[in-house]
């Protein structure tokens, strides 16, 4: 069977080995006699595979002995609720970066919980086009925590360098967790859903500082609760059993790559080289994204009209890359490139650019 170059912006390509694995061992998990999906999460079998996860998530991110490492259920947009729940109090503050649609979720959602500020909003007449430089910050001293969205998917937009912060802070690093490595000690709590860069939907990673978590507010329901999951080494209930047999599987094929160093250096050359053929004919290839913001996981541009558009997407999808169509909220073209993107995908739509442009 033939398979698409995958540029879906998520749920989004998996390793070509973490997927034939699980092909491999769908019907029997080593000898147990039956399939991952089947065995019970409190079994010796399935186990082995949570903490193997777990212990894969410390390793390639360097996570610190002061983190807690949690796997939870309902994705990122959980957390948008559950950060708020546990850490905002009804006359608390905190503050919110607004750089992209997600961010502005996760802001609506604090707001029914407490005082949530936006201290930075950077859209200019509702479109995003860069992540705020420090100095445009508006912490407030007493805030509670900072969050963030460290990659925008839809604009295209993706922080390179955090901001310092006296409060907690928090980042959304759904659509570039792993991109690269991180000091996650500067971090109150990282959340990340699976989807785009390492594993399949159904899944939340959260890594969160013991300090926060000692300050969690005990009136949170306790299935809502940080520190229900910590101490129950992310078994509180029935987890996403297959999900996180998935996402071990990947993690494993980026530790046998090189772990996150060597993303890095593969990330920058699929986004290098996408870059320059957008910038070597700007007049028909548009990027509106300031250069010192455009991420390196989602890669957004125009063409002259929705027209051109319309056709490209047509036109690359009939040559067997799909994905490619922008967010609904925004139009033009998304090539989201996360981790499991191959160099050769993007050289192959690079020479799909070139050649559509001499046909126009």
């Amino acid at each position: 069977m033939a398979r698409v170059i995958n540029f879906n912006a998520g749920p989004a390509a998996l390793p070509l080995a973490a997927l034939e694995r699980a092909q491999a061992e769908l019907l029997d998990l080593e000898s147990t006699g039956m399939s991952v999906i089947e065995h019970s999460h409190r079994g010796k079998a399935y186990d082995a595979v949570h903490q193997q996860t777990l212990a894969l998530v410390r390793e390639l991110l360097k996570v610190p002995d002061s983190h807690e490492v949690l796997l939870l259920q309902g994705g990122a947009s959980l957390q948008f609720a559950m950060l708020p729940m546990n850490f905002l109090g009804k006359d608390q503050s905190a503050d919110y970066v607004i750089t992209g649609s997600w961010s502005k979720k996760a802001f609506a959602e604090a707001k029914l919980i407490g005082n949530a500020r936006a201290a930075a909003n950077v859209a200019v007449d509702g479109k995003f086009t860069r992540i705020p430089k420090a100095a445009e910050l508006d912490l407030d001293a007493n805030a509670q925590y900072v969050h963030i969205t460290s990659n925008n998917t839809i604009a295209g937009t993706q922080w390179f360098d955090f901001p310092e912060t006296k409060a907690p802070l928090i980042a959304d690093m759904s659509s570039d967790i792993m991109w690269r490595p991180i000091d996650v000690s500067k971090f109150g709590l990282i959340y990340a859903g699976a989807q785009k860069n390492i594993g399949p939907s159904g899944l939340a990673l959260v890594i969160i500082d013991k300090a926060l978590l000692a300050k969690e507010k005990e009136t949170t329901p306790s299935i809502l609760r940080y520190s229900t999951h910590a101490n129950a080494g992310s078994l509180y209930n029935t987890p996403p059993t297959f999900s996180i047999y998935l996402m071990r599987n990947v993690l494993e094929v980026v530790k046998a790559a090189g772990g996150l160093e060597a993303m890095e250096r593969k990330n920058r050359e699929k986004g290098d080289l996408l870059y320059s053929a957008i910038d070597a004919d700007a007049d028909f290839y548009r990027c509106p994204v300031e250069k010192g913001s455009r991420s390196l996981m989602n890669v957004v541009f125009n063409l002259p009209t929705p027209e051109l558009e319309a056709e490209f997407i047509k036109a690359a999808s009939e040559k067997g890359m799909v994905g490619l169509k922008g967010h609904r909220s925004v139009g033009g073209v998304r090539v989201s490139i996360y981790n499991a993107a191959e160099k050769a995908w993007v050289e192959t739509l690079v020479s799909f650019m070139a050649d559509f442009r001499k046909g126009k």
